[in-house]
């Protein structure tokens, strides 16, 4: 699809950032998120996937990132809307990653400035898993990473709550009036 096919497409333009997070138990923290939508959504411009710089806090338990997202999508339905997915780490002294939480939001559906907070989660594990991640570190992860935003099995996890990020996205709609969608 070229830019000329989006003009009688809906645009959605979501240009913001990740600020960074609070609540985990260790600092020294870093993010992976990615950007997910349905079939009806084509990206035009930017990156839908990407990772933060590790921030160690001297002052505080806020890990900032201002991480930017500049994303540009064009659609024919609403179905899918753009949902964001997060994984934030841990590195330790020796370099070493620990995933510390698992979290989603969706992306506001009306113009204007937002600030989210994402609250995120991370796999209990058996007790065996528990005892082990205390002496030896990792922990259980997700065999399929899609669970984060999707499907009623996420619900059969045993989970425990972990910290949040806090984003802040601008969102600009264009052509939307023509799908029933009121800005």
């Amino acid at each position: 699809m070229n830019i000329a096919d989006s003009c009688e497409m809906a645009e959605l333009h979501i240009i913001g950032q990740i600020i960074g997070a609070s609540g985990f138990p260790e600092n020294s923290l870093f993010c992976k998120w990615g950007v997910h939508t349905g079939g009806a959504w084509r990206l035009l411009s930017g990156l839908k996937e990407g990772q933060t710089q590790v921030d160690i806090p001297q002052i505080g338990d806020m890990a900032y990132w201002s991480h930017p997202i500049d994303l540009h999508y064009a659609t024919k339905g609403l179905q899918g809307w753009p949902k964001i997915h997060l994984q934030v780490w841990h590195q330790d002294s020796f370099g070493r990653c620990q995933l510390y939480g698992y979290g989603y939001c969706h992306v506001p559906s009306s113009p204007g400035h937002h600030r989210i907070t994402c609250v995120t989660w991370k796999p209990l594990g058996s007790w065996q898993e528990q005892l082990a991640q205390m002496f030896v570190g990792g922990g259980p992860q997700l065999r399929n990473p899609d669970l984060i935003y999707s499907g009623a099995d996420r619900y059969r996890l045993h989970t425990e709550t972990m910290g949040t990020v806090e984003l802040e996205l601008g969102v600009i709609m264009r052509h939307f009036d023509k799908y029933g969608v009121e800005s």
